[in-house]
């Protein structure tokens, strides 16, 4: 199959896919129905329910599809994702926070999770520089790290907590969209455009820390100055993302992977074909999720973990052969 026609298939399915969702659930619509009079409460159940939810998906699984992607290029690293450089247990650590200390604050949830994610890329970049600081290994290993503290604050947080707060947060840290909403997708969509603009105006310069960062400044790449750049992107787009949808594991890790083999390694393809792959990824996944059960969902992030698992575990096996 040549590349154009891969192309072509994943636009029809961006097309395809988000109308197929917007008839799925526990209310079942036909083709014809969708376009056909209906109740209000059909009406509220497609327009005000389903499109933002499936918006949001789409957003979602972009951003974080192009974090991972951008973060495996700055760092030379097909294993770095947002999980990795602790950006996601960040977020997560302020977002419970928040929801633990100020629940009734509007709009405090997404400022939280992104002063968290700023946070815990600060620090990887700050212990990185005390150690080796020029060694990319430091840098991931310092962002592993920082992961794992920022865990274990976040579950010492809801281990000490009244029950009924620690089992709201629990359900939104397994990763959900069923509480999406306009409000959220006018909050990450702006985020998720600038960063990949961002990232197509300074393709060349993304193509040339493929190569050794010696190399890269001899080509007149500022080095540190761009991947700073794209590490706070990445942690701003992420910490939005997980304020409004939770954790949600393993996609900024997949997909690039798959786009490199579908696409190809250069810039433009990786970045736009991420973010189009991983809205088609998460938008299927959250639609399954909410129709194995017919009384009931499963979290998003439980069923992006489990086929990340089984993705990651092909992944080694692949590169030990």
């Amino acid at each position: 199959m040549n590349t154009g026609l891969r192309w072509s298939l994943l636009l029809g399915t961006l097309m395809l896919l988000p109308l197929w969702s917007l008839l799925t659930g526990p209310l079942a619509l036909s083709w014809a129905g969708l376009w056909q009079a209906q109740d209000a409460m059909t009406q509220t159940v497609l327009w005000q329910i389903r499109l933002p939810r499936i918006v949001l998906a789409m957003v979602a699984g972009g951003g974080l599809a192009l974090s991972g992607a951008l973060l495996q290029n700055c760092c030379r690293n097909s294993l770095a994702d947002p999980y990795l450089f602790g950006v996601v247990s960040g977020a997560a650590l302020g977002a419970t926070l928040q929801q633990l200390l100020l629940p009734s604050w509007p709009g405090a949830l997404a400022f939280a999770a992104f002063a968290g994610s700023t946070l815990a890329v600060l620090l990887v970049l700050l212990i990185s520089r005390l150690g080796s600081g020029q060694r990319l290994e430091t840098l991931l290993l310092c962002g592993v790290a920082i992961s794992f503290l920022f865990s274990a604050l976040s579950s010492a947080l809801l281990y000490i907590s009244e029950p009924f707060a620690a089992n709201r947060v629990m359900f939104w840290l397994l990763g959900s969209l069923a509480q999406a909403s306009y409000a959220d997708v006018q909050l990450s969509l702006p985020l998720l455009v600038l960063l990949t603009v961002l990232s197509l105006l300074f393709r060349r310069q993304l193509d040339a820390l493929l190569l050794t960062d010696e190399s890269a400044r001899s080509l007149g790449v500022p080095v540190a100055a761009l991947r700073l750049m794209f590490l706070l992107g990445c942690a701003a787009l992420t910490a939005v993302i997980v304020a409004c949808c939770g954790g949600i594991a393993f996609i900024g890790l997949m997909v690039p992977h798959l786009v490199r083999r579908l696409f190809g390694l250069s810039s433009v393809p990786l970045v736009l074909g991420s973010v189009g792959l991983g809205a088609v990824f998460l938008l299927g996944v959250d639609t399954l999720s909410r129709s194995v059960f017919p009384s009931q969902e499963l979290p998003v992030g439980v069923l992006t973990s489990a086929i990340g698992s089984v993705f990651f575990f092909s992944l080694v096996l692949r590169q030990q052969r």
